[in-house]
């Protein structure tokens, strides 16, 4: 498998939903309830027939996580950096700068584009990833922009807390992790239900991202958007791979999922959060579809770099 022929197909499937939904042959009422099938069904799914799975297991060394968030960390304090150097951008605003900057798409795009590049070797430590990824960054993003608020620590946990157990990947995550600890597994027709449902996941994702793309502006502010996604695509995944390869020791797929993960493209929720405190929304939104794009040559890079060519 080579990189080209890995990163065609997925980014060909985000392509065939941008044209349906600019054609009509999807309509944003159904690209929408695509997306929402995909977040609460297809995609926990395919997070608990994953997990359950005989031989799913593995060794997480501190090393990875460092790695990651590391990455992570280097990527948020440049985009903030430079949020707060431009005119008009207030403190919410350079934060959100920072965390679009080191939040990647994980639900549509890396866990179809991670599991084709590693296959089982990436699956564990790719969910596992997950689990931390979402709770800690949306939690640190949340604390930093309401941290000169009025809400009380106590209020900003329990917000947080109900903000994570209403999300099914969360939730998906935890109950897969209670099954596998458990040793149980679904068998029969329980079985065969859920590895039907995930089995959708991965298209029905592409195709729902593309057509959700069709609902954001590039020209509102493309030089910002521009840098962002320089940022997350290169900075990011740049700062993971030196850490992954150079600094920390494991294994090199763990090493690999971790450097893919942070090659992915602004994540959905960095948009989430600039309209729920109304601020960089139009920035933001013109960041996902810039680095959405760009992604497709980006991502080639990168599996060359992890010898995937």
């Amino acid at each position: 498998m080579t990189a080209l022929t890995l990163v065609v197909p997925i980014f060909g499937l985000v392509v065939i939903g941008w044209f349906a939904a600019i054609t009509g042959l999807l309509s944003e009422r159904v690209s929408e309830g695509l997306s929402e099938y995909v977040f609460a069904i297809a995609v926990p799914a395919l997070i608990v027939a994953t997990l359950t799975r005989p031989g799913m297991s593995g060794e997480i060394a501190w090393g990875y996580w460092f790695s990651y968030f590391g990455g992570a960390a280097i990527a948020w304090g440049a985009g903030s950096l430079i949020g707060i150097r431009r005119e008009g951008v207030e403190r919410r605003g350079a934060i959100l700068h920072g965390f679009a900057a080191s939040q990647s798409n994980t639900i549509f795009v890396g866990v179809p584009m991670i599991l084709q590049a590693y296959g089982e070797a990436g699956a564990f430590p790719l969910f596992m990833l997950l689990a931390v990824h979402l709770p800690l960054m949306m939690g640190a993003a949340t604390f930093l922009i309401e941290s000169d608020g009025e809400r009380s620590l106590v209020q900003r946990l329990k917000g947080l807390g109900l903000v994570l157990v209403k999300n099914p990947i969360f939730l998906a995550l935890a109950f897969g992790m209670a099954l596998k600890i458990a040793g149980v597994a679904p068998a029969g027709m329980a079985k065969a239900l859920v590895d039907d449902l995930g089995g959708t996941a991965s298209t029905c994702a592409l195709i729902a991202l593309g057509a959700g793309l069709t609902r954001y502006r590039v020209l509102h502010d493309l030089p910002g958007a521009s840098v962002i996604a320089a940022l997350k695509l290169g900075l990011h995944p740049f700062a993971v791979w030196v850490l992954a390869f150079h600094v920390f020791t494991m294994p090199p797929a763990y090493a690999g999922v971790a450097v893919l993960f942070a090659a992915m493209p602004v994540g959905i929720n960095a948009y989430l959060l600039a309209a729920r405190y109304r601020t960089e929304q139009g920035l933001v939104a013109a960041s996902v579809l810039v680095s959405t794009l760009a992604a497709a040559v980006t991502t080639i890079g990168w599996l060359l770099v992890l010898g995937k060519s």
